[in-house]
């Protein structure tokens, strides 16, 4: 066996090197080894920096160390052969790694090139977005955490099926696989293609050693080797735009003029008070939507629960919660402030409007390259902390889909079961199934233009929905399947369909974004000193598709939650006296508790109120009225059983044919 494994892991070196070397493939081709040109003028002129060899080997160190990690974790430490060695890191990691490792997830490299160009384009309005995390986190800790922590399921969708039945897991489950899915492939495909523009970088081949290295690592070292490699990258990213924010102010030479410059073109904006929901950014759009956003994120997102079960106790789990979100505060001052320092840079001529771009999300590399270029290595530490904001969502991501398709579709709907000893290797394949598809996908998306906003509006949506259905189950112990199925599903398809027409309004340029003034005096090309931001959109586009992404999270969540708890009662409400009452969340518990025994009667809530795993009617998921008691009774007893299973054991685990 010793033998066997040695020769698995010599493959498996010659592979990674291999495939971390495809990156250097372009070290090779003479036309981009050669200096990479970039236009700086509308008239043509352009400069001359170059992606050199020292930018490669930044960049290559670091896809490197990230295998090396996923190599010592999958062959080098402790065998993992159990899914909860693989799934959950044995519920053995420190503090500190996953908090790193939340932060990192959370990150994506979408976010690092667009917040600077967020900043540039629109100013600081959307910064507010740094109060929601101080609201999220103890909404989290107080309403959320505990219920996930004592339950400690590794799906956490498992959660719907004991408090509703199969058919809502089976819905939050698919939505959450096609939801990551379809954004990792964007996150991945959309800065490798702003890069590319600017830096030279052939985009498939950045997104190939992306998906590579991150398939590698996250399928041979499970949870253990994401969370250490999240952990690394996580302070290359933040490496980078420290020493990007450095350079760039240093090169100004004055912190005054950066505030000043942002102040005259008005771009120092943080308190637009506006209540129009169609408004893109307002500080109630930024701080209530993007609370809610930010929830789907922390307290309903499979990887993060996943990362919050790699712990022992609460206790670590919130001082996590609470150190990535500093952490986030951080990288988005700097991403802003960064931005500011662009505005200053590019004062008298945008790149956009002289034709040294084609995008907004291109700005960045564009000033990194341009102006940092002569400096060796800076180039592909910028690069490097790119790629690893891609890593680290890719990876979590992989490892939380084969934690959903092994615990609700292998065990769950295909009542398939899985020796402990070969639960990791199934997971193993999974995870690298999902990566494939994610990266073909890739080719598709490549195709389509505007399917990547969607993807992105889609995310939040998707969240936003499966929020409400925990929240649904959490806190109103009336609510039923029945609500919960329709509440959900008509809060999909008119979130999506809000999504799909803003999209289509704006690629016939019926609805625009408002943008902050620019100038082109030093472009000689341009007649005109400052261009005028483009008008407001227009009202003849319909209301619900003028609606601010920022609040589809929100909508989606009062939707299911409201039409859940209707459709709930129309139908008969599900009786709070047959109800576990550990299925609630326990400030709700505490608050019901602590009503009077008038209301608890006119509420119908149990005078005292079971804790016990004696689970419900809807909890079985008995939707067949013609089921007499008896067979009724020994469904309960069935589902008992199942549920003491599922408590005790935190990966999957069943006993039919073993494989």
């Amino acid at each position: 066996m010793t033998g066997r494994r040695h020769s698995r892991l010599k493959t498996v070196l010659f592979l990674v090197v291999l495939s971390s070397n495809i990156i250097f493939v372009q070290c090779t081709n003479s036309d981009l080894n050669a200096s990479y040109t970039v236009p700086t003028e509308c008239d043509g002129t352009t400069t001359h920096n170059t992606f050199s060899w020292a930018d490669y080997l930044v960049l290559g160190i670091m896809l490197l160390v990230s295998c090396g990690i996923g190599i010592f974790y999958g062959f080098v430490g402790q065998k993992q052969t159990s899914g909860s060695d693989f799934l959950l890191g044995g519920s053995s990691m420190g503090t500190f790694p996953m908090a790193m490792s939340l932060a990192a997830s959370f990150i994506t490299a979408i976010e690092l090139l667009g917040n600077p160009a967020e900043m540039y384009n629109h100013g600081t309005q959307f910064l507010m977005i740094c109060c929601a995390f101080l609201f999220v986190v103890p909404l989290t800790s107080k309403f959320y955490l505990p219920l996930f922590m004592e339950l400690r399921l590794t799906s956490s969708y498992e959660y719907l099926s004991m408090r509703f039945n199969s058919s809502v897991r089976y819905f939050a489950s698919a939505l959450y696989i096609s939801q990551m899915i379809l954004y990792t492939s964007v996150a991945v495909y959309a800065p490798a293609l702003a890069l590319s523009h600017v830096t030279g970088l052939n985009v498939f081949v950045a997104v190939s050693a992306v998906y590579i290295v991150c398939i590698f690592y996250a399928s041979q070292g499970g949870m253990k080797a994401v969370i250490i490699a999240d952990t690394f990258q996580a302070a290359v990213l933040l490496g980078s735009i420290v020493l990007i924010l450095y350079l760039g102010e240093r090169a100004i030479g004055d912190m005054g003029f950066i505030w000043s410059q942002n102040y005259q073109t008005e771009r120092l904006e943080l308190f637009n008070f506006n209540p129009n929901p169609t408004i893109r950014h307002s500080f109630w759009s930024v701080v209530i939507g993007g609370t809610f956003y930010w929830m789907t994120m922390f307290c309903s997102n499979q990887a993060s629960i996943q990362k919050y079960l790699s712990v022992e106790n609460i206790g670590q789990v919130r001082k996590a919660l609470w150190t990535s979100c500093f952490g986030l505060i951080l990288v988005y001052i700097i991403n802003f402030y960064t931005g500011m320092v662009m505005v200053a840079h590019y004062k008298d001529c945008d790149p956009k409007e002289s034709g040294q771009i084609s995008a907004s999300d291109q700005i960045l590399p564009l000033y990194v390259l341009s102006e940092m270029g002569q400096y060796k290595g800076v180039t592909g530490f910028f690069v490097a902390g790119i790629f690893a904001a891609s890593l680290g969502t890719v990876a979590s991501a992989l490892n939380s889909l084969a934690a959903v398709t092994m615990q609700d579709f292998v065990c769950g709907a295909f009542q398939i079961s899985l020796k402990e000893s070969r639960e990791a290797f199934w997971a193993k394949c999974i995870s690298i199934v999902y990566g494939a598809i994610s990266f073909m996908l890739v080719f598709v998306i490549s195709q389509l233009g505007s399917i990547m906003q969607v993807a992105i509006s889609f995310n939040g949506m998707a969240g936003g929905i499966t929020l409400g259905l925990f929240s649904l189950g959490m806190f109103f112990p009336w609510s039923n399947s029945k609500g919960a199925i329709l509440g959900s599903i008509t809060a999909t398809a008119l979130i999506t369909l809000m999504c799909i027409g803003q999209q289509v309004a704006i690629a016939n340029d019926s609805l625009t974004e408002q943008t902050k003034y620019i100038s082109t005096n030093n472009c000689s090309c341009f007649n005109t000193t400052e261009l005028k931001a483009p008008p407001e959109p227009k009202d003849a586009v319909f209301f619900l598709f003028r609606v601010s992404y920022i609040w589809y999270s929100g909508l989606g969540f009062l939707i299911t939650i409201i039409l859940g708890l209707v459709v709930s009662f129309v139908f008969g409400a599900q009786s709070p006296h047959d109800l576990d009452w550990k299925l609630l969340s326990p400030p709700i518990r505490k608050l019901l508790s602590s009503f009077s025994t008038t209301t608890k009667e006119k509420l119908n809530i149990p005078l005292k109120l079971s804790t016990s795993k004696r689970p419900s009617v809807a909890l079985v998921g008995v939707l067949n009225m013609g089921l007499d008691l008896k067979e009724e009774t020994k469904l309960r007893e069935m589902k008992i059983e199942e549920s003491t299973k599922l408590r005790k054991f935190s990966a999957p685990s069943c006993c039919v044919m073993p494989i």
